[in-house]
């Protein structure tokens, strides 16, 4: 109940404050362009990575929910962790450059678009091989998952996303959570499943999000699309991703 006392009191605050992030993006919706941030030096920066499409989205899906989803999740872990992180904290990083490697925790969007070059799938492997950590989401149906297979293949062929089970720690590294189809009525596809990937050492690296959506949650707690329990287990799982990267 206090956390979800806390999701209600940082809706507030985001609501009040949009007008103002909005006016430094420079917009509105459809009509507003993708401005990069200048995160300030905290513990925590979120990497959304923009990477090579193949153009099914409209060469888009990778910034989808950017940036009020990252802004109100930051918001949130300053609420409630002791982490040292603002809200302006993310910025956009293409995956083919050498700033991935700055940015130990990053987000994608929308991988059923992804077609990468040969710089992005060895920088993929190098980030996920040297202790990155990876939360892949937005994104259901047979023909994007097998199309983020394909591409994950290239990078790792040698190893398979794995089924995670409720009892995995990942979902209870900061918050119990309870139940992983939750989100199932508010999401397109099947039933929510979330794949794990492992780096060379056996750790968990990745998680994606198949048949889920957690960027909506995050990027529309102030604007009561969904119902609030969804809403705020989405913001305790995406709290947990964060505290599981920075703790292992």
């Amino acid at each position: 109940m206090r956390f979800r006392a806390i999701i209600l009191a940082t809706a507030f605050v985001i609501l009040g404050s949009a007008a103002i992030i909005a006016a430094q993006r420079g917009g509105f919706g459809r009509f507003a362009f993708i401005a990069q941030n200048d995160p300030p030096p905290t513990e925590l920066v979120i990497a959304r990575w923009r990477f090579g499409t193949n153009g099914n989205i409209g060469h888009m899906g990778w910034s989808h929910n950017y940036p009020d989803a990252e802004i109100h999740l930051n918001q949130l872990l300053t609420e409630v962790t002791g982490i040292h992180v603002q809200p302006m904290s993310y910025r956009i990083v293409d995956l083919a450059s050498e700033e991935v490697f700055k940015y130990p925790f990053a987000y994608v969007s929308e991988p059923g678009e992804m077609e990468l070059s040969e710089e992005e799938v060895d920088n993929l492997r190098q980030f996920v091989d040297r202790g990155g950590f990876i939360v892949v989401d937005d994104f259901d149906g047979p023909w994007q998952f097998d199309q983020f297979r394909r591409q994950m293949a290239r990078a790792f062929p040698d190893r398979e996303l794995q089924r995670l089970r409720l009892e995995h720690e990942v979902f209870h590294t900061y918050f119990d959570i309870e139940d992983l189809t939750i989100w199932a009525p508010y999401v397109p596809g099947g039933e929510p499943v979330f794949y794990g990937f492992e780096n060379s050492l056996g750790d968990l690296a990745m998680v994606a999000c198949f048949n889920n959506d957690f960027a909506n949650f995050w990027d529309w707690i102030d604007q009561r699309r969904y119902p609030l329990k969804p809403s705020s287990e989405a913001f305790r799982m995406g709290i947990n991703f964060v505290i599981y990267a920075m703790t292992h």
